[in-house]
C-alpha cells in the first residue's frame, strides 16, 4: 500500500494540472456513456416495443416533455440526442486516450531519466555492491513494467469512476437492485485479494528471473572468447535452456492465474444473472419492464466491477517492479556522491604543490580487514611517482582513494593542502586523466571515442594525441581512418591498439595529473619503449602516477612506493630501493630479471 501511495504521489507531482484534465475527461466519458445507454429506456418506452409500464418519475417526466409531439418526431429527437451524446463520448474518449498516453510516456521517460541520473551520481561503493547487469535490467525491464503499470492504473481509475457514475444512474431506476449488484461485486473484489497477492509474487519472480537472465547473458557475451576457446558452449547452452524453461513456466503461471480468476468471475456472473432473474420473477411477477431494468443495471455495473478486480491483479504484477525501482533510487540517494548542479561548469584544479594522503585507513566493508592502513604519502606536483607491489597489495585501491572514488574511513586526502571534499571532487577529476589496465572503448568510431573526453578537439589535436600514444600509424591504416567503427568495447582492435587509443584519449584532455594503471601491459617491447620515452617527455609538465608490475619501466620515476598488505613498506628512488638487498623491491626486481633472462 505504501508503494501504491508513493506511485500515485509521483504521478500527481509529475502530471500536475494535466492529470485533473484527464480525470475530468474520464468523468465526462462515463457520464455520456451512462446517459446514452439509459436514453434507450425512454426510446423503447415511446416506441412501445416493450411495455415499460413503470411508475418511475424520471420516465414520466421524460414522457411529459414529448406530449403533443408526434411519435416519429419524438423518436428522431431521442435518437438524435443519443447519437450526439455518443459522438461527444467518442470525442472525449479519443482526447482522453491521447492524454493518457502523454502522461504514461512522459512519466515513463521521467522514471528512466531519474533512475539513470541517480545511478550515475552514486559513489563508487554503490557500483562495487551492485552487479552492472542488475542495473541494466532495472533500466530496461523494470522501467518497462512500471510504464505498463501506469496504463493499468489509469484503466483502474477509469473503471472506478465509470462504476460510480453507473451506480448513480442505476439508482434512478432501482435502488435495491443497484445496491444488491454493487454489494455482490465489491464482495468479489474483496475476496480476490488472494489473486492479487499471487500476482505480486509472480511479479517478484519475474524480477529475479530477469536479473538472472540479464546477468548470465551479459557474462556470456563478455566472455565469448573464453567460452569458444575453451569449448564450453554446451555448458552455457544448457544453463540458458534451464533458465528459459523457468521463465516460460512463470509466464504460463501468470496466464493460469489470470484465466482462473476470469473463470471464477464468469461463473459468479452466471449465477448472479440466474439469481436476479429468479428474484425479478418472484418480486415483480415476471414483469418485463422490471426484468429489463435489472438486466441493464447488471450489464452496465458488473463488467466494470470485474474490470476493477482485473486491473488490481495487473497492478499487483507491476507493483514489485516499481518497488524495485524505488529501492534502487533510494540506494542511489543514500550513496550519492554528487548533485546534478555540481556537474556543470566545473573548472579543473591547477595543482601547484601536490597530492597528499594523511593517516589514511580504508576497508570495503566493516567485516573485512583494512585494504589500506597507515598511509602517509605525498605526490609532488609535476613529478613522476611509481606504485609497485605484489597482487592484492592495495595499489589500485590507493589510486581510487586519490581520485575520490573511495573515501577514507579515517584520515584525509589533501590537494595543495586543502582536504578533498565533495565540493572540490569534480574539479580534481577534471584535472585527471586515467588509463586503466583493462581499457574500455565504446562501440563507436575512433573519432567519437576520443572526442568524448573533449568535444571541441580539432583533428590536428587528435592526431597529436595519437602520435604521442604511438597509435597514429595503425589508425591511418584503418579503412575509414578516424571514422572507423571499432565494435563493442573495441573488439575489432588488438589489446595493444585498444590500450594506445585509451592513452591517446587521456593525453587529448591535457590533464595536470596523469594516472597510468599498468597502461603499457598489453604493448610489445618496441611500442612500450616508445610510450615510455613519450611519458618521459611529459615529466615536469604534469603530475604522473604509475602503477607498474614491470619494474624496468619505472627507472626514471622521481619516487617509488612499495605496498604490501595495504601498507607502505618502502619508499625512495629506484636505485636506492634496488640496492636494499633485503627489501621487497629488490626481490621483485631480481625475480623479473631472472624471468626475462
Amino acid at each position: 500500500m505504501k508503494e501504491i501511495m508513493h506511485f500515485v504521489k509521483l504521478i500527481h507531482s509529475f502530471s500536475g494540472r494535466i492529470l485533473y484534465f484527464n480525470l475530468s475527461a474520464m468523468l465526462l466519458i462515463s457520464l455520456f456513456e451512462g446517459i446514452g445507454i439509459f436514453l434507450l429506456l425512454p426510446l423503447i418506452h415511446l416506441t412501445e416495443i416493450v411495455d415499460l409500464n413503470i411508475n418511475n418519475s424520471f420516465l414520466n417526466q421524460f414522457s411529459f416533455i414529448f406530449q403533443g409531439i408526434p411519435q416519429t418526431t419524438s423518436l428522431l429527437i431521442i435518437i438524435g440526442l443519443f447519437v450526439l451524446i455518443m459522438v461527444g463520448q467518442s470525442f472525449f474518449q479519443r482526447q482522453q486516450t491521447i492524454l493518457n498516453v502523454k502522461i504514461q510516456q512522459g512519466f515513463s521517460c521521467y522514471i528512466r531519466e531519474e533512475t539513470y541520473k541517480l545511478i550515475l551520481l552514486a559513489n563508487w561503493g554503490f557500483f562495487l555492491k551492485n552487479r552492472k547487469s542488475d542495473l541494466i535490467n532495472s533500466m530496461i525491464s523494470e522501467t518497462g513494467r512500471v510504464s505498463g503499470g501506469i496504463s493499468v492504473f489509469f484503466s483502474f481509475i477509469s473503471s472506478f469512476i465509470f462504476t460510480l457514475i453507473q451506480i448513480g444512474i442505476a439508482c434512478f431506476f432501482s435502488i435495491k437492485m443497484t445496491i444488491f449488484v454493487t454489494l455482490f461485486g465489491f464482495l468479489v473484489v474483496f475476496f480476490s485479494r488472494k489473486f492479487i497477492k499471487q500476482s505480486s509474487k509472480l511479479g517478484m519472480d519475474n524480477i529475479e528471473l530477469g536479473q538472472t537472465y540479464m546477468a548470465g547473458v551479459t557474462d556470456s557475451f563478455n566472455g565469448i572468447k573464453d567460452i569458444k576457446s575453451n569449448n564450453i558452449e554446451e555448458h552455457h547452452i544448457s544453463w540458458f535452456k534451464e533458465l528459459n524453461g523457468k521463465m516460460v513456466k512463470n509466464s504460463i503461471k501468470a496466464v493460469e492465474l489470470k484465466t482462473k480468476s476470469n473463470f471464477i468471475y464468469k461463473v459468479v456472473s452466471a449465477l448472479l444473472i440466474g439469481i436476479f432473474i429468479f428474484i425479478s420473477i418472484k418480486m415483480f411477477e415476471g414483469q418485463s419492464a422490471s426484468l429489463f431494468l435489472i438486466l441493464i443495471i447488471f450489464s452496465r455495473i458488473w463488467p466494470r466491477i470485474t474490470g476493477i478486480q482485473s486491473n488490481l491483479e495487473l497492478l499487483g504484477l507491476a507493483l514489485p517492479s516499481f518497488k524495485k525501482l524505488l529501492e534502487l533510487q533510494n540506494q542511489c540517494i543514500e550513496g550519492r556522491e554528487l548533485s546534478e548542479r555540481m556537474i556543470h561548469n566545473v573548472n579543473p584544479i591547477m595543482m601547484k604543490k601536490g597530492l597528499e594522503c594523511k593517516d589514511v585507513y580504508f576497508k570495503y566493508t566493516k567485516a573485512e580487514q583494512y585494504a589500506l592502513q597507515k598511509i602517509n604519502l605525498r605526490f609532488p606536483a609535476n613529478r613522476m611517482t611509481a606504485i609497485v607491489g605484489p597482487s592484492g597489495a592495495g595499489k589500485s585501491t590507493l589510486i581510487d582513494i586519490l581520485m575520490g572514488l573511495n573515501r577514507p574511513e579515517t584520515g584525509e586526502v589533501l590537494i595543495d593542502g586543502k582536504t578533498l571534499t565533495s565540493e572540490n571532487l569534480l574539479a580534481l577529476r577534471r584535472s585527471i586523466s586515467y588509463v586503466p589496465q583493462d581499457p574500455f572503448l565504446f562501440n563507436n568510431t575512433i573519432r567519437e571515442n576520443l572526442l568524448i573526453i573533449d568535444k571541441k578537439a580539432k583533428d590536428e589535436q587528435i592526431w597529436e594525441a595519437l602520435e604521442f600514444a604511438v597509435a597514429a600509424d595503425f589508425v591511418k591504416r584503418m579503412p575509414h581512418g578516424l571514422d572507423t567503427m571499432i565494435g563493442d568495447r573495441g573488439i575489432k582492435l588488438s589489446g595493444g591498439e585498444r590500450q594506445r587509443l585509451v592513452l591517446a584519449r587521456a593525453i587529448l584532455r591535457k590533464p595536470s595529473i596523469l594516472v597510468l594503471d599498468e597502461a603499457t601491459s598489453a604493448l610489445d617491447t618496441e611500442n612500450e619503449t616508445k610510450i615510455q620515452n613519450a611519458i618521459e617527455n611529459l615529466k615536469g609538465t604534469m603530475t604522473i602516477i604509475i602503477i607498474a608490475h614491470r619494474l624496468s619501466t619505472i627507472r626514471n620515476a622521481d619516487q617509488v612506493i612499495v605496498l604490501d598488505n595495504g601498507e607502505i613498506i618502502q619508499q625512495g628512488q629506484f636505485g636506492q630501493l634496488a640496492n636494499e638487498k633485503h627489501g621487497m623491491f629488490s626481490r621483485l626486481l631480481k625475480k623479473q630479471l631472472e624471468v626475462s633472462v
